[in-house]
């Protein structure tokens, strides 16, 4: 099995650090607002890349946080943070904003089939943990003090930027976020934020860190301490101690909770793409201070989803939820074939037309699926071809637009039998998550009642009656197919 890794921008072979067992980490969604088709892209590729690993036999321990507190609307760690801004926007508390968007995202998740993550971590469950860290990044040297926070120097890390490809001395101030005159260099990020004086925050927390004298400038942080009341200075026998009000900075989350629960080094992060020259590229930097080595052997990342090839996004109001699937009369797992079709690393622009396309691609599949004979025998010898390149595409860094169209040429195949096609289409669900097996569950009674009673208009010749039982069977969520001795039944 060979993924891209975006560290070092090749194909890699991946070998578990550990035994059989891959260790996975997912960035999650913050949970100030309704997930959107980008969202679910990120998802239905991790869920597929979770698939390929179990199907070469691997076990996996998968780990997602969700983000309810801390992102803030600006890459330069200024602006709102984005739960206190949901919470204003419908006029409840940050805690009922993150459970109402938690439970909206699950509920999508469920919708397309995505398997949950084995621990899901929320980063207020986690504030210590962050808090330890951060103490960590002080005591090794990489951080410094300004009104606002406790930030990362980025110039001590030798190669910073390394995972998006940038030089950080060619960084002209301003050139990837607004420039905070504060901070010592363009790049530098928040490792922990300070209650501004005239802020009201729902979630804050009262944290000690502790530096060495050469790490402050003294007559800044008495002159801090004097204009806002959230930062406490005092000076002990060894060290200095900086009692603040405040919150952990959105990057520290990920870092102190993917080493809680998977180790100081383990397999594979995945996120989005945007993610790559911000939360990423400070990811690694926070890890590797603290650790004081590398944390993380492979990053995976998936391409945009976009609108009228523009980037799908809050910011910009070109977004669709699930919500919006659902109101159009969209099955999600058509949503989740559109997705397949194209390889997680290309962009994929979004169209209701390209969506109706994978839904009534969708759909033959699962008609051709429906009607098969499975009274026949399979022979494993002319199956074999198409399992073993079935594993080729999906190990060749997920390649599931050609295993999507290796698996139409096996049910257009004049050489199988219905059984051989409808083995084929099974085995590889495993890794598509299409929910092909269901089609043929047993046929509720008040189905099979309204078919009987189509079958009789038929044979009467009330075709208008007819085609009104087809619509209301249609509109229960199942497909009626006639054929010489009578019908097939299935779901849709």
């Amino acid at each position: 099995m060979r993924v891209y890794n975006t560290l070092t921008k090749n194909k890699e072979t991946l070998k578990p650090l550990k035994d059989k067992l891959i260790r996975m980490y997912s960035c999650g969604p913050t949970v100030y607002d309704y997930a959107h088709l980008g969202h679910f892209r990120a998802y239905v590729f991790v869920d597929t890349l979770k698939r390929v690993i179990k199907y070469n036999k691997y076990k996996l321990k998968h780990v997602m946080n969700i983000t309810d507190v801390g992102h803030l609307t600006s890459d330069a760690d200024t602006g709102e943070d984005k739960m206190e801004k949901g919470a204003k926007r419908e006029g409840k508390t940050v805690w009922e904003i993150a459970e109402f968007y938690t439970k909206d995202f699950f509920d999508a998740m469920e919708k397309l089939n995505v398997e949950k993550a084995d621990v899901i971590c929320k980063a207020t469950d986690h504030i210590k943990e962050m808090a330890e860290m951060v103490q960590k990044i002080i005591d090794n040297g990489y951080a410094y003090v300004i009104s606002d926070g406790i930030y990362f120097d980025t110039s001590k890390l030798k190669d910073y930027g390394k995972l998006a490809g940038f030089n950080p001395e060619e960084l002209k101030a301003g050139a990837r976020v607004e420039f905070n005159e504060e901070k010592k260099n363009p790049t530098d990020f928040a490792l922990w934020k300070f209650t501004a004086k005239d802020q009201k925050r729902q979630m804050e927390w009262e944290n000690e860190f502790y530096f060495k004298p050469d790490d402050l400038d003294l007559s800044k942080i008495v002159l801090y301490e004097r204009e806002n009341p959230n930062i406490k200075f005092e000076k002990t026998k060894t060290k200095f101690k900086l009692t603040v009000k405040g919150f952990p900075g959105w990057h520290i989350e990920c870092s102190a909770m993917s080493i809680k629960y998977l180790g100081k080094i383990f397999d594979i992060h995945t996120g989005g793409i945007d993610h790559i020259p911000v939360h990423h590229t400070n990811e690694i930097a926070q890890s590797e201070a603290a650790l004081k080595k590398e944390s993380v052997k492979i990053w995976m990342h998936n391409e945009f989803v976009l609108v009228d090839n523009q980037k799908m996004s809050k910011s910009l109001q070109n977004f669709y939820t699930m919500h919006d699937i659902l109101s159009k009369g969209f099955d999600p797992l058509s949503l989740r074939y559109l997705f397949l079709t194209a390889h997680y690393r290309s962009k994929l622009n979004f169209t209701w037309e390209s969506l109706k396309a994978a839904e009534n691609a969708y759909k033959s599949l699962k008609e051709k699926i429906a009607i098969f004979d499975l009274n026949g025998k399979v022979r494993k010898n002319i199956i074999k071809e198409y399992m073993k390149k079935f594993i080729d595409y999906i190990n060749d860094d997920l390649n599931t637009p050609y295993a999507i169209s290796l698996l139409w040429s096996a049910i257009k195949d004049d050489k199988l039998n219905d059984k051989e096609k409808y083995e084929i289409a099974i085995e590889f669900d495993k890794v598509f998550g299409l929910k092909l097996k269901d089609v043929r569950k047993q046929i509720p009674n008040d189905i099979i009642e309204l078919a009987e009673k189509r079958l009789k208009a038929r044979k009467q010749k009330k075709w208008k009656e007819a085609d009104e039982l087809r619509e209301k069977i249609n509109q229960l969520g199942y497909i009626i197919q006639d054929t010489e001795d009578g019908y097939k039944i299935f779901k849709a």
